[in-house]
């Protein structure tokens, strides 16, 4: 396909929510199935990205317990209760759109109390809390709790802010950004019963809270539920980055290390980290000395009834919504004389357009190289059928720098990863080029 063609496919995916949009306000497309189909898909998807458990509730609710812990002893739960306070420490985040105008004036007052484990569940309650689900009894109590796409792969806007609440924790939904402050080891450690992950891993309960905690803010270790390698060989812990979910239209494999597309690591996490009930095969994972805890588990291949299969009808409309989320468009400002010349370095002397590739920013086609193509350690790589480090695309880069940098946040700043390309691949860039080169970078 020609360069040409590839930008048509890649800005058509862009816009095309917006042009179902504008056809339905001007009445235009009524009746074309096209039209149609893709309206209903960018609904459903959402609601799947949003709101849907895939019946995990199951499992975090019903298995881990989790919801008990979330309600405390005062409230026919366990323990002091999960607060507002709480909850916001761990990275969960409030969408302001799900609260009432009464609520949203008395937050900004400060009358609401942020201590107290009931006002988390009222806030549940009105499906306000981002990626959370909670299911009630008929008497308001609290009967279980799933999850969604959402908790890891959105956040909010910094809209919204009151006494004893930053912004950035309540505000307007940001569907695809990363939530680097999220830890969801310390919230799955939270659950009163880890006995079904302690026996899926074969280790003990005071183990597996060790290494969930080791994970920190926007981490999350997927593979160590596959090759029970909890800690890289010099001690650091093997949890990645929560990876942005934006600007995926156009180009193959979509995770840290190419495991698949974005519809494959769907199926995968749904079924097998969020423990959905679904269908889900495999056979890579059928490996016993790289895969050992997914042989165990039977991974490779999860069987269900199709009448209660509750992920594989979603998934293609949610496939759909990702696609048609765009990079966030930057701040900064791309006519600088500084990022223009960073603009010449990136496509010539920095070489990095060879496989970061405009308008993609990465490489049509199998976005993967070997680990000593960039010269870094193959532990993370290995733990991937191809032994592969995806080419990360850089839209939206500008908005994804907490946490640090590559799979698992091991350069700090952009800085630090232009530093380490000019002498992996011996540019010779200067100091200044390099700052040149980081000022484009922030305007993708």
């Amino acid at each position: 396909m020609k360069r040409s063609a590839r930008i048509l496919c890649v800005a058509a995916a862009a816009v095309l929510p917006l042009l179902i949009v504008v056809h339905r306000v001007r009445g235009e497309g009524k009746g074309d199935p096209i039209l149609d189909h893709a309206d209903t898909m960018l609904t459903e998807g959402r609601n799947t990205f949003r709101y849907d458990t895939f019946g995990d509730e199951a499992f975090w609710g019903d298995t881990l317990e989790l919801h008990q812990a979330i309600e405390g002893s005062e409230h026919g739960g366990v323990g002091p209760g999960v607060s507002p306070q709480t909850a916001l420490a761990v990275g969960l985040k409030i969408d302001s759109d799900a609260l009432p105008a009464d609520l949203v004036a008395q937050v900004r007052k400060g009358s609401v109390s942020l201590t107290d484990p009931a006002t988390t569940l009222a806030l549940l309650q009105l499906n306000a809390v981002v990626g959370v689900t909670g299911i009630f009894n008929a008497d308001g109590t609290l009967k279980s709790i799933g999850i969604q796409c959402a908790l890891c792969h959105s956040t909010v806007d910094q809209s919204f802010s009151a006494p004893g609440i930053p912004a950035g924790n309540i505000g307007h939904r940001l569907d695809g950004w990363p939530n680097r402050d999220l830890n969801a080891g310390a919230v799955i450690n939270l659950a009163p019963d880890l006995s079904a992950p302690d026996k899926v891993l074969g280790v003990a309960d005071a183990t597996l809270r060790t290494v969930l905690l080791s994970w920190g803010p926007g981490k999350f270790d997927a593979e160590v539920f596959m090759d029970g390698k909890a800690f890289r060989p010099d001690g650091g812990d093997a949890a990645t980055l929560i990876p942005p979910a934006y600007g995926l239209a156009g180009f193959n494999l979509h995770t840290w290390t190419g495991w698949g597309s974005v519809t494959y690591w769907n199926a995968f996490v749904a079924n097998l980290e969020m423990h959905g009930q679904g269908r889900f095969f495999d056979p890579r994972l059928d490996n016993p000395s790289q895969f050992p805890v997914a042989v165990n588990n039977g991974f490779s291949n999860v069987q269900i009834d199709p009448a209660a299969d509750r992920i594989t009808p979603k998934l293609a409309a949610l496939h759909f919504y990702q696609l048609a989320i765009p990079a966030p468009t930057s701040p900064n400002d791309r006519d600088n004389p500084s990022a223009q010349r960073g603009q010449g370095l990136f496509n010539g002397q920095a070489q990095c357009s060879t496989c970061h590739t405009p308008p993609l920013y990465t490489e049509p086609g199998w976005n993967s190289h070997a680990p000593a193509e960039v010269c870094v350690d193959n532990f993370q790589a290995s733990r991937s059928p191809d032994g592969r480090y995806r080419t990360a695309p850089l839209k939206g880069l500008f908005a994804h720098q907490k946490g640090g940098f590559y799979h698992d946040g091991r350069f700090q700043t952009l800085n630090d990863v232009v530093s380490h390309y000019n002498a992996c691949m011996n540019l010779q860039l200067t100091t200044d080029q390099q700052n040149d080169l980081v000022m484009y970078l922030l305007t993708l």
